[in-house]
């Protein structure tokens, strides 16, 4: 039985030194490797090491997010640089935050780790993040709340 930090260092060496698109190929090199994990747990994982899905030649690649690319050190804490971030529109209390490709499962992770008090939760595609606000929460602040952290929503 391993433990979670040694199957996510398992994981994340995999992602380095192995070309994997999708997540049926890293559950095949886990599984080589000794490790049982649902794809759940391994969904989880992946969100929680903010791999993303880079699109590479014609497919997509799993790849290791940049922090120092996608952050900028700030006394108040990290925030994400403008360099994935596209735009937010609103429908109803719904905000659709759009990325880069590859970016939303990194942002929205960073979303649900940061602004839990004013987001409920994120839904992330490959170049969109739903985001759903709690209950009696205005757009201005889930703009405020996401301007914290994300560089470039006004």
């Amino acid at each position: 039985m391993s433990t979670k930090k040694e199957r996510q260092d398992a994981i994340k060496t995999i992602v380095r030194e192995t070309k994997v698109g999708n997540q049926d190929q890293l559950l095949k090199l886990l599984s080589a490797r000794g490790f049982s994990l649902t794809q759940a747990t391994l969904s989880r994982d992946i969100r929680d090491l903010k791999i993303v899905k880079n699109p590479v030649g014609g497919g997509y690649e799993y790849q290791l997010s940049q922090p120092q690319a996608m952050r900028i050190s700030n006394d108040a804490g990290m925030q994400l640089s403008a360099i994935g971030f596209v735009g937010l529109d609103f429908s109803g209390n719904l905000a659709v935050l759009r990325t880069r490709p590859g970016y939303a499962m990194g942002i929205a992770s960073e979303i649900d780790q940061k602004a839990s008090d004013i987001i409920l939760g994120t839904v992330a595609g490959d170049d969109t993040v739903l985001v759903i606000p709690r209950d009696n929460v205005s757009r201005n602040e889930v703009k405020i709340a996401l301007a914290q952290f994300i560089v470039g929503i006004e």
